[in-house]
């Protein structure tokens, strides 16, 4: 079931939906956490009606959640220019997922500042090696189209690089695209791990640097491990477009239980 086709099929219920995650969108025993952030932003978009463009998420992966879910939204605060919508997921376990969506319309400005470039070694996706994704999480089997964006090299360092694009993306609003793809990466300090290690993120904050997010169907992202101790590892992300336009930049906290 496709993520378009999952959230039209949701039970309407008041400031929110309710609707059942099926296996095929699990990462290992809860919901892929890039669909449970587009879910949260769908609804949120919902609730708040005549909004600006996305351009912070927060969230907080807090318990699993599987299932049967139910998904809420309310407005936190609606300025001139920009408006804050808070999210919620609960399932089984109660509360398994919160966010605060910043929504904000384009303002004139004087600076103009890039500093997020794709790799230089980066390889075209048309020439980028595509891999099974037979033993991976049932999300990415099911849902992504992966090919690998950097060159093989023979020292294990913590980054993960790949160009990724969702295999049914019909009718999908951009910024929803963007968190369903953005989180598709396992954590930059995968490689250092050894493959039985479960990982976990708790919180990802992101922003989107463009208000109007575009591609022709792939996304390069970047997971990079900065720092990783006592079972606990700092990462950035990073995702551009097909042309190399930045798209939207984030931190994350990923538990590593071994």
């Amino acid at each position: 079931m496709s993520f378009a086709a999952l959230l039209n099929g949701a039970e309407p219920r008041e400031g929110g939906c309710a609707l059942t995650i099926p296996e095929s969108w699990h990462q290992g025993r809860t919901a892929y956490g890039g669909l449970s952030s587009a879910l949260a932003f769908a609804v949120a978009k919902r609730v708040g009606g005549d909004l600006p463009p996305l351009r912070a998420a927060q969230v907080s992966m807090i318990a699993p959640i599987a299932g049967a879910v139910e998904i809420r939204a309310r407005e936190v605060r609606r300025g001139r220019n920009a408006t804050w919508i808070a999210a919620e997921i609960h399932g089984g376990q109660g509360l398994g997922f919160a966010a605060c969506f910043v929504f904000m319309s384009p303002a004139e400005s004087d600076l103009a500042l890039n500093r997020r470039r794709p790799p230089d070694d980066l390889i075209p996706v048309d020439e980028a090696r595509g891999f099974a994704n037979e033993r991976g999480p049932a999300f990415r089997r099911h849902h992504f189209e992966v090919r690998f964006a950097l060159p093989r090299t023979p020292e294990k360092a913590p980054e993960m690089c790949w160009w990724v694009r969702a295999r049914d993306a019909a009718g999908l609003d951009p910024a929803a695209e963007v968190l369903l793809t953005a989180d598709a990466l396992p954590p930059g300090a995968m490689p250092l791990l050894a493959a039985t290690v479960p990982v976990s993120t708790m919180q990802w904050q992101v922003n989107l640097l463009t208000p109007a997010p575009t591609t022709q169907g792939w996304w390069l992202l970047r997971s990079t491990g900065d720092y990783a101790g006592q079972g606990c590892s700092s990462q950035h992300m990073e995702m551009w477009n097909e042309a190399g336009e930045p798209i939207a930049f984030g931190m994350q906290s990923v538990a590593l239980f071994g």
